[in-house]
């Protein structure tokens, strides 16, 4: 038997402070509150209803493009194009851009935030000194002798602590690193979305300046048309209604060209900010389609895998996270709230004697505050976090339904665009055989000039069908890899922009 241990048989009050150790003691290891659980995604083992064309073995022309569901995007998502050019874009963007800059910050901010709450859960030590000088009155002493005014010196740490029986304080420093980690999902967003405008306008431009390119090449077949009917009418051989109908096409025509080029530099121009510079200033790359390559393997990760990886859908749950934290730190309001301080130290009213033995001073304290009356506000904060948690948890499905919806239409577009393309290649090669077919008959004499022209501009246009189609196809694949969520961490650049950030304070 213990023999420095009382005996709780022969002191009730020593029995009642076991007891309450012991209650103190297993009340400290439990947290009110539910505890968080990550969600389940929706079951599904595929993107769409039906089966697509580009689902499958790959298929014997190596130019068509086929999935391969259950695999992941590996390394750079825009490496799949193997274009230098699009690479060395995409590397300014993370160097520049000042939107990802920022949601480093943020996180940094975030981690900070959640590192000082999780200071609480410690007792918090000080160091307490003071000088002064004081006389008691009649308040204070009422009748009693009352001594002359004395100089008094103090010195010596505290010790305060907030007991967490309840794990509320817990649930708080749960609720900030949650908040953290939907903060570090946002910057993998900001990430995705910075290397996925710099792909998608860079294409865009490519699109469009092979576009524009197509369209001069038919209005150079206008003007050509314009001069034959000319010299035909001035040679009498065409009347007048020629002339205007070949004018009439070229100004037709030449309305094109406006808009493009007006897509054109408005692509450029959101470029330029995508890399953080000044559109005037920019130096943006002229892209071509030729310098990229269609990836024809595309490696896409099963819906239950995508939940798990997406930014958006890994804040959602971040958020649902710290939700459900929020709700155990409004339910520990409920219960009553213990603070524990001590104190110890020297004090004199003669500096000389201040670290004498006589001096030494200590003081232990314990206060409750009981929540006893409130009009009802405490219990409708534990209602409104519960409700906000319920909000989170829908919040958390919906995302998670868009972001396999989102697959579901680049896997729809990808499998048209294959059809698309094939028909805009039917019609350029049929055109182009007219156009062959029309000139033999021009050499023989069955057909006149015009009807070689009109051959060869129906020829420019289906041309321009293609190459839009093929433009079309290259965006959609990169939406495709988009909306799997991309594949990099964004360490590299995260850390780039926060020591950008750092130097700059």
């Amino acid at each position: 038997m213990n023999r420095c241990a009382p005996d709780a048989r022969r002191h009730p009050r020593a029995r009642v402070a076991i007891v309450l150790a012991l209650a103190v003691t297993m009340l400290a290891g439990c947290s009110v509150g539910p505890d968080f659980v990550r969600p389940t995604p929706p079951p599904a083992d595929r993107y769409t209803a039906h089966r697509l064309s580009i689902e499958g073995a790959a298929p014997a022309d190596e130019s068509a493009q086929h999935l391969l569901l259950g695999d992941r995007l590996a390394g750079d998502w825009w490496q799949l194009f193997r274009s230098s050019a699009l690479d060395a874009v995409v590397r300014r963007a993370l160097a520049g851009n000042r939107t990802l800059e920022a949601a480093a910050a943020t996180l940094a901010q975030s981690e900070e935030v959640a590192a000082a709450q999780a200071g609480s859960l410690y007792p918090q030590v000080g160091l307490t000194s003071g000088v002064g000088r004081q006389k008691y009155g009649a308040e204070f002493l009422g009748t009693l002798p009352k001594p002359p005014p004395f100089t008094y010196f103090a010195v010596g740490p505290t010790v305060s602590y907030v007991l967490d029986y309840t794990g509320g304080a817990a649930r708080s420093v749960e609720q900030q690193y949650a908040l953290a980690d939907y903060r570090e999902q946002q910057l993998d967003a900001a990430y995705l979305a910075v290397t996925g405008n710099a792909v998608m306008l860079s294409l865009e431009i490519a699109s469009l300046r092979e576009q524009i390119a197509t369209v001069e090449s038919l209005l150079a077949q206008d003007r050509e048309n314009l001069e034959l009917v000319q010299r035909a009418f001035d040679a009498g051989s065409v009347s007048r209604l020629d002339i205007i109908s070949a004018e009439s096409q070229l100004a037709s025509d030449t309305t094109s060209v406006p808009p493009l080029r007006q897509a054109l530099g408005v692509a450029r121009h959101a470029l330029a900010i995508v890399l953080g510079e000044p559109p005037a200033n920019a130096d943006s790359p002229e892209f071509d389609l030729a310098q990229l390559s269609l990836p024809t393997s595309l490696p896409v990760s099963l819906p239950s895998e995508l939940a798990h990886r997406r930014p958006d859908i890994l804040a959602a749950e971040a958020q649902l996270h710290a939700a459900t934290a929020a709700v155990g730190v409004a339910e520990a309001n409920l219960y009553p709230r213990i603070d524990l301080t001590a104190s110890t130290g020297q004090q004199a009213t003669a500096l000389g004697h201040l670290f004498d033995r006589a001096s030494n001073a200590w003081g232990l304290a314990g206060a409750m505050l009981v929540p006893l009356f409130d009009g009802g506000t405490l219990r409708a904060d534990r209602r409104a976090a519960v409700d906000a948690m319920h909000a989170s948890a829908a919040n958390y499905e919906q995302t998670v339904l868009s972001a396999f919806g989102q697959v579901a239409d680049a896997l729809e577009a990808l499998d048209h665009d294959a059809e698309q393309l094939d028909a805009q290649a039917r019609a350029q090669d049929a055109a182009r055989a007219n156009v062959d077919l029309t000139r033999t008959s021009y050499r023989e004499g069955n057909v006149g000039v015009l009807q070689v022209l009109d051959a060869e501009r129906l020829y420019q246009r289906a041309r321009l069908g293609y190459v839009q189609a093929t433009g079309q196809r290259y965006m959609d694949t990169a939406r495709l890899f988009l909306a799997l969520g991309g594949s990099a961490p964004p360490s590299a650049a995260a850390t780039g922009a926060a020591l950008r950030h750092a130097s700059a304070r």
